[in-house]
């Protein structure tokens, strides 16, 4: 039987545009990372010129608003489970804080909002911008200033390498719960190490076939 409050048809409405746009943003990020960055590469200009144009605009602005809609939607999310103890009073629930002072939970899905709020900066007041002007110059037939593409490649970069622990930190806070600074490493190492090895072999992906 489907559940009749208001609340909770909300809160899963939300949870699946959260998820659904997490998907795109993070998808287009290892677009980005994986695909698009060796495929630069190898191509000659002139073909920059062609493809980036077309390519590029689509890509980023789905990537853009995917990191929009994930993160506003996640602090709606956030201050619903965490900050909204019902009947219109706002105050830490007993899922944030208990006698014990935060919870595992509570310290788990911070630590993955910090790192998405970064990702989130990174879009959207470096990657953005930069690749406007890249993308105009390239269309243009006049060159950006060279420090831009290594601007967005290092935001991009860092956001690749975030994702890991930030995608950690989202998914054991529900599914997890249990906390110390050995699985906080553990979790952090394990994310960087994931992306990392994907990076270094992405020139390499998919070339043989």
């Amino acid at each position: 039987m489907a559940l009749s409050d208001l609340y909770s048809n909300v809160q899963i409405l939300l949870r699946w545009v959260h998820v659904l746009a997490g998907i795109i943003w993070i998808g287009h990020l290892y677009f980005f990372n994986f695909v698009n960055v060796p495929f630069q590469g190898k191509i000659a200009p002139d073909v920059k010129k062609a493809v980036n144009p077309e390519l590029l605009p689509r890509a980023l602005f789905w990537f853009r608003w995917g990191a929009m809609f994930t993160f506003v939607i996640g602090l709606v999310l956030f201050t619903q489970l965490y900050m909204y103890q019902g009947g219109g009073h706002f105050g830490p629930t007993s899922l944030f804080h208990d006698e014990q002072g935060l919870t595992s939970r509570a310290v788990w899905i911070l630590g993955g909002m910090v790192l998405g709020t970064i990702m989130w900066f990174n879009v959207w007041f470096i990657i953005w911008p930069a690749q406007q002007k890249i993308i105009r110059g390239v269309r243009d037939g006049k060159p950006a200033d060279p420090a831009l593409p290594k601007r967005a490649l290092m935001a991009s970069r860092l956001n690749a390498y975030l994702s890991g622990p930030m995608l950690f930190g989202m998914l054991a806070a529900s599914h997890y719960g249990g906390m110390n600074l050995a699985t906080a490493v553990v979790a952090i190492v394990l994310g960087l190490a994931v992306i990392w090895h994907f990076i270094g072999i992405s020139p390499k992906a998919g070339s043989s076939i």
